[in-house]
């Protein structure tokens, strides 16, 4: 373990459910989620072990019981949670590097050898349970990486001149041709040939809606073929598909350092040198004076204890701590004391839209009946919904919510017909009903048009009903003839626009809006949230390099996501925040944060504490660097009693843990209508 992670916390892995990956046909295989248990981990059970003993020893050492009765358990709690970084620390040494690890275990072991088993035993539990936080971090990462790799079907249909075989997927090439049928999952990226479907398209670009495939189009191995079957051409090996690539985007990211972290770590090595030098230099130099050994073993035991990091430790772990529970008591789960801190030091907001900034999901923003059709917007819309209730489609299944949001008596819908990218047909209480949307070729301001010189009356004012809300334009047709149009929309989020200002005064610039949604939809959410700057149609490795430009030229990028495409993207940012209701399982693991509640607004709410505990560590540092500098200098040049200098070492310790724990107070929490945060 490194002190990087001793002092500023291995990272907390979170566990939030999401919706599991539809089960598809025996081309396809069922996604599973896997998930390593904290106690499958060795390091995790040495650790409960090391602290079970601790724990139960603590009390009747304070209650002056006997030592028999409470020796064995410190004997172990330090066996237990000693015994592995004291092995580490011998191999780096047999390396010829000397770790904080080896150092803490030695200042343990000589706390023990002077008489202060509880210190020793202390050190020896903080280290152990930062070792198990480590571990578990790193294979709840692993485990999100192996598990995106199951998005991509495990077989597919290649059509060869003699028919049809199922091949794995790691064996087609590019030029191969592929049938995917109606609920297949795409088992390459490649395009179009025949046939006419939608592409669940969310977990690559981010789209909240199946996405139109028709020849020519671009399809991508592991999104989810519609009710159409399409005939695809392979034009990327499977090694090189989007969702590979996105996988080795999030490792290569995982395995780069933060300046934080090599700044610490460079310290590691000069810290330990120099505590374990000036410790033999302080117990060698009075024997050769002729001081008597069991007064230079104490005098260098006194040093050891001063000037080890345990007051360094807890002058940085409340503040961040406190501020972790804080924002998890409002709906933030921020996994470590290191991505607490370094939420507070962006100086740069990027957001994703659908799921992020919008609710993800498509809904009725409009009901437009056409003049003349004798129907009023209810029951327009109960028309719809009674034609739409057997679909299945995420269009349909808006139209219907809609209606029962309003309580319409929905009719049975009988001769219920789906046509890929056009839309439904029924019978509807004795009328031949038409849901879909605009003819293909026409877009929805030349199709209203030709309705306003049909007679219809509607096309100006669905023009800029059109212009003005977004979304897509579905048409109502009774018997053949237009009765009207609904407008369906991914909304901004309410406190979007709330969120998006909160960034912006805390950063001094606006935040960057990056999503793989198209130009118009992109521009429509930027408008209604005040964002300036806008990238649209980009696919993951896209956003990534968004964050690395950002991030070459001097910024320090916050990044917001919830989708699989977003993980690389959070994995490059200086810090990443998920969304935490629909987000995918991979951006909840590589994510620093995640918004469990979906409140965007608590986002700048915890920049904000985080800025506050930045502040809290610096004066905490400064009390413990006071007071170990002052223990230190009497030990060398005077006589510091031991009990005055457990005494004094411990006051430091309690003094920067009760400012640490002033961020635990409700005041602490800040939201971006609630004025300024006082100071702290």
């Amino acid at each position: 373990m490194s002190l990087h992670v001793f002092l500023y916390g291995a990272g907390v892995s979170s566990t939030l459910d999401s919706p599991p990956v539809p089960t598809v046909d025996a081309s396809a295989r069922t996604v599973q989620r896997r998930r390593t248990r904290f106690l499958a981990l060795p390091e995790a059970r040495w650790a409960l072990l090391a602290t079970a003993a601790f724990l139960s020893a603590l009390p009747l050492h304070i209650a002056d019981a006997p030592g028999w009765t409470y020796g064995p358990l410190y004997a172990i709690a330090y066996l237990a949670g000693g015994w592995e970084p004291a092995l580490e620390g011998l191999r780096a040494l047999r390396g010829k590097t000397l770790d904080v690890d080896l150092l803490m275990i030695v200042a343990a072991l000589g706390a023990a050898a002077i008489g202060q088993v509880l210190d020793g035993a202390l050190l020896i539990v903080i280290f152990a349970t930062s070792g198990a936080l480590e571990a578990l971090a790193t294979a709840r990462t692993a485990d999100s990486v192996r598990g995106l790799l199951d998005l991509a079907p495990a077989t597919a249909t290649r059509v060869t001149a003699d028919g049809e075989e199922s091949v794995p997927v790691n064996r087609l090439s590019v030029g191969d041709e592929l049938l995917i049928r109606p609920g297949e999952r795409i088992g390459a990226d490649g395009r179009v040939l025949d046939g006419t479907s939608e592409a669940d398209q969310a977990t690559i670009t981010g789209e909240p809606l199946p996405v139109l495939k028709t020849p020519g189009d671009e399809v991508f191995a592991g999104t989810l073929n519609g009710t159409g079957a399409l005939r695809v051409r392979v034009e990327r090996d499977p090694a090189d598909s989007v969702i590979a690539r996105i996988v080795t985007l999030v490792e290569e990211a995982s395995r780069t350092k933060a300046p934080t972290q090599l700044f610490i770590e460079k310290i590691e090595q000069r810290y330990a040198v120099g505590v374990v030098a000036a410790t033999l230099t302080v117990f060698a130099v009075p024997l050769a004076f002729g001081a008597d050994l069991t007064g230079a073993l104490l005098r260098a035991m006194t040093f050891m204890i001063v000037a080890s990091p345990c007051a360094v430790v807890l002058a940085t772990m409340p503040p961040l701590l406190s501020a972790i529970a804080t924002a998890g008591r409002h709906g933030v789960l921020v996994k470590s004391a290191l991505a607490m801190e370094r939420l507070g030091e962006i100086d740069t907001a990027a957001l994703d839209k659908t799921g992020t900034l919008t609710e993800g999901a498509p809904e009725v923003t409009a009901v437009h009946p056409a003049t003349g059709s004798g129907l009023d917007e209810a029951a327009l819309l109960a028309l719809a919904a009674s034609a739409e209730h057997p679909s299945e489609h995420p269009l349909a299944r808006a139209i219907v919510a809609a209606a029962r949001a309003r309580d319409l008596r929905l009719a049975p819908a009988r001769d219920f017909t789906a046509k890929p990218g056009h839309g439904v047909t029924a019978t509807v209480d004795g009328w031949f009903v038409t849901v879909g949307r605009p003819d293909s070729g026409l877009d929805a301001e030349a199709d209203t048009d030709a309705d306003a010189d049909a007679g219809t009356g509607t096309g100006t004012r669905m023009d800029r009903d059109t212009d003005v809300e977004g979304g897509t334009v579905v048409r109502v047709e009774r018997d053949g003839a237009l009765v009207g149009t609904l407008v369906l929309a991914d909304r901004p989020r309410a406190d979007a626009a709330e969120t998006a200002a909160g960034l912006t005064a805390l950063t001094g610039i606006s935040p960057v809006l990056l999503t793989g949604d198209n130009p118009r939809a992109a521009a429509q959410v930027a408008t209604a949230t005040g964002i300036t700057d806008v990238r649209a149609s980009l696919l993951p490795e896209d956003k990534v390099t968004a964050v690395r430009e950002l991030q070459r030229a001097g910024r320090k990028v916050l990044f917001v996501g919830d989708g699989v495409n977003d993980a690389p993207a959070l994995a490059a940012a200086y810090a990443g925040v998920a969304m935490g209701r629909a987000g995918s399982d991979l951006a909840l693991e590589t994510a620093d944060a995640v918004v469990v509640r979906d409140e965007l607004a608590a986002i700048p709410a915890v920049v904000r504490l985080s800025r506050a505990a930045r502040r809290l560590v610096v004066q905490n540092l400064l009390v413990a660097g006071t007071f170990i500098t002052v223990l230190v200098l009497w030990d060398l040049l005077g006589h510091l009693p031991l009990p005055l200098g457990v005494a004094g070492h411990e006051g430091s310790t309690v003094l920067v843990g009760l400012n640490g724990l002033r961020l635990l107070r409700e005041s602490a929490w800040r939201r971006p209508d609630e004025g300024r945060p006082r100071a702290l």
